[in-house]
Order: C-alpha cells, then sequence, then structure tokens
C-alpha cells in the first residue's frame, strides 16, 4: 500500500510560525540539525507521519515587538519524506504536489501577536501548489542561556490546497486534515 504525502502542507505552516515567534529585531538563524518540520496524516485511519527535508526561513523577530516581525519559509516540496522509497516517489506526482510545476511551498506572515509567557500567534499566507490560504499558528519559544526554540502544531486541510486529486481526493482512503508539527532551535534571539 503507498502512503500518501497529505502532511506536507501543514507541515510548512508550523515551520512558518514557530520562525515567526522565534527571533530578535535582527535576523535570527535557524539551527536546521536541530530543527524538523513534520506532519501526521491518516490513510484508512491509520497514522502515516512524514518531514520536509529541505526548507529555509528568513526570520526578523524582536519578542518585545511582535508587531514589527517578519517571518517567511520556502519549502521544497520534493523534498517531502515518510521513509519509505515507494511512498516518498509518490510525493512529486502531479496528484500531489506536482513538484515539476511547483517545486516550493510558501509561507509569509502578516502579522504576529504576542499572547504572554512565551506564546505567540501568527498569521500569515500558506501557498502550497498554486493555491493560497490564511492560516493562524501557534508557537510557543523557549530560552535557555542563549539558545531559542520555537515549537508549535497546527492543521490544515490537505484539499484545500489540492493535495491528493483525482481518486486521491476521496478522504475515506487518505484524511483530509493534516497535522503539522515544528521545532525550531534558533540562534540571534533577543531575551523574552
Amino acid at each position: 500500500m503507498t502512503h500518501l504525502p497529505l502532511n506536507l502542507p501543514l507541515t510548512l505552516l508550523t515551520t512558518l510560525a514557530a520562525a515567526a515567534l522565534a527571533g530578535p529585531a535582527a535576523a535570527q538563524q535557524v539551527l536546521p540539525a536541530q530543527s524538523e518540520i513534520s506532519f501526521t496524516s491518516k490513510q484508512m485511519g491509520v497514522p502515516v507521519e512524514g518531514r520536509f527535508k529541505q526548507w529555509t526561513a528568513q526570520i526578523t523577530f524582536d519578542p518585545k515587538k511582535p508587531e514589527a516581525a517578519k517571518v517567511g519559509f520556502t519549502i521544497q516540496t520534493g523534498s517531502a519524506s515518510f521513509g519509505a522509497a515507494e511512498t516518498d516517489a509518490e510525493v512529486p506526482k502531479a496528484e500531489w504536489f506536482n513538484v515539476a510545476r511547483f517545486p516550493q511551498a510558501s509561507f509569509a506572515s502578516q502579522s504576529i501577536k504576542a499572547l504572554g509567557a512565551g506564546k505567540f500567534e501568527v498569521r500569515g499566507k500558506l501557498a502550497i501548489k498554486g493555491n493560497s490560504h490564511d492560516v493562524v499558528v501557534p508557537v510557543t519559544v523557549t530560552q535557555a542561556g542563549a539558545a531559542s526554540t520555537a515549537t508549535g502544531s497546527f492543521s490544515i486541510k490537505r484539499l484545500d490546497f489540492k493535495i491528493g486529486e483525482g481518486e486521491w481526493a476521496d478522504t475515506s482512503m487518505v484524511a483530509n486534515d493534516v497535522s503539522v508539527k515544528f521545532k525550531l532551535a534558533l540562534s540571534g534571539m533577543a531575551p523574552l
């Protein structure tokens, strides 16, 4: 049975939100080896997990002035991986991410709101496969010394982004809901 890449859009959203909440007025650096964007969907009721292997983030964030922050993400859609060659071969196909036509997904923050205690709400536009939708991503930032970590999770509807077209649009096979989870290790962020 081939598992389908329904969780990729969620992963993108999560990463974007986490990055938005994690930096100071100067640009922050994401530490890729300690960071991850993962996603989970259900195929025939069974959770299927994956992650994006290639993405970049542009983050300028001062926790004391979140309204002035800017967060942007670019994800290489062909880098989605479920850890199984057969499933990973499905990701680039037209029914899923159509990588030949849409090699990247993106997120751009529009507003960031401080909620207190290191929690933020990041609102922005997520664009996948030529479809753009508003998303709200909750982010929690923690700090230990000079190290900052932004974490969070959120859900998207894969069909809103035309991920899983044709026979794969049947949500009894692959669920429409995709959960995105992220952990971003950052350097250069001002104290909370």
